[in-house]
């Protein structure tokens, strides 16, 4: 749904038929997105893929053709292109030292797709650029001084005394984590709007496939680009149209569990190894972890079961969300918009999760007063890391 029409509906919802905001508690006022221009159809990936890279081994191709079948990801957006490869052959070579090409084409697309995804959201939010106090950038896929926070305050026209803050590095479980630092600023600093923007390319991470790193072929197939941006702020005015909650957020690391994710950045870009255990780790936990989100509902809104909630999940992969969906007996339907999620866009790390809160409150606005009060945001990254929210939908 266009950002003015959906104004325009919850305008027309009123008031009076909404849940009302918590005094003093953070709101999501808005959201956008946006994403390259380069669209990668899974269908016709293997082919294109290989050709570009110049690879004919045949045993990575059927490699290749079951993980584009067993990732569920139907479309995605990427920065890489064949353009970018005729420009730069050298990233389609073998160890070739590419990490100055990689930033010099990253840091760009990065900030490009942050401004475009935040344009969304301002007009959606609809306020002025000036209205803006903070901003809160997060990625995973440029390194650079200044950052990429002084660039996008330059292209959006904000005050030169926004309160920026930068998160680098930190994988898929950076979105919930500028969420958790945009709700501390928002309750903490009365009138305060955080624009909050989240941008990833994986073209430091593109490197031609080779037998003895199986995970570069896992990438190929799953992940994807994009941006997200979203305003954040508490007590929201009569001209502002909140609709989720940011009640409490949680996030704790897995002892001993540093080496299951890994990423190195090299003079060829950045490698990731994940253990083959990380799914069994995030399911042993993650009982545990919901429910200490679910006990702070508070008494009022009685005994919550997880099947009462909505859900937004961070879609690793197909296999992290059904090992998921079983150990916590939900409904198929609870983690559909993380599925559908992931189907649009693949993984698009730091920022999926906000491409799915956005199909969860498409949901919600469709079901009005029947749809769920309450509900979990989550995501899992390097360290092991769980992030979580509990949210109210408004």
């Amino acid at each position: 749904m266009l950002a003015s029409a959906r104004l325009e509906k919850r305008m027309e919802i009123g008031k009076s038929t909404r849940r009302a905001a918590t005094q003093g508690k953070a709101t999501v006022l808005a959201l956008g997105k946006a994403f390259p221009s380069n669209v990668v159809s899974q269908e016709n990936l293997v082919e294109e893929y290989l050709r570009e890279i110049k690879c004919d081994d045949l045993s990575i191709k059927d490699k290749l053709q079951h993980l584009c079948k067993t990732t569920t990801v139907k479309t995605r957006y990427t920065v890489m292109s064949r353009e970018t490869l005729h420009k730069y052959p050298e990233l389609a070579t073998e160890g070739s030292p590419t990490i100055n090409q990689r930033l010099e084409i990253a840091n760009e697309a990065v900030v490009q797709m942050a401004y475009e995804a935040s344009l969304v959201c301002i007009k959606d939010w609809g306020r002025a650029v000036e209205d803006i106090t903070h901003l809160l950038y997060v990625s995973s896929s440029e390194f650079r001084l200044p950052g990429g926070d002084l660039y996008l305050s330059a292209q959006l026209g904000l005050s030169n005394e926004v309160q920026r803050v930068m998160l680098y590095f930190l994988g898929c479980y950076g979105g919930l984590s500028g969420l958790r630092v945009a709700k501390d600023i928002a309750e903490n600093n009365p009138g305060s709007r955080v624009l909050l923007t989240t941008s990833e390319t994986t073209v430091l991470g593109f490197r031609p496939p080779n037998k003895a790193r199986p995970y570069d072929l896992v990438g190929a197939a799953l992940f994807g680009d994009g941006a997200a941006a979203l305003i954040i702020g508490a007590d929201p005015t009569e001209s502002e149209s909140p609709f989720m909650e940011l009640h409490y957020a949680l996030q704790q690391f897995l002892p001993g569990t540093q080496g299951v994710i890994d990423g190195r950045l090299s003079e060829e870009g950045i490698s990731f190894k994940l253990g083959r255990d990380l799914p069994q780790k995030i399911e042993e936990n993650v009982e545990e972890f919901c429910k200490k989100l679910v006990a702070k509902a508070g008494s009022g809104s009685g005994l919550l079961d997880l099947n009462d909630l909505f859900w937004a999940v961070h879609p690793g992969g197909p296999a992290i969300l059904s090992g998921l969906e079983t150990k916590l007996k939900l409904k198929p339907e609870k983690l559909e918009c993380s599925r559908r999620a992931l189907m649009d866009y693949g993984n698009v790390s730091s920022n999926t999760i906000f491409y799915i809160m956005e199909k969860v409150r498409d949901e919600l606005e469709k079901k009005g007063t029947e749809g769920e009060e309450w509900g979990l945001g989550l995501a899992f990254g390097p360290g092991i890391t769980f992030e979580g929210f509990l949210m109210r939908s408004l």
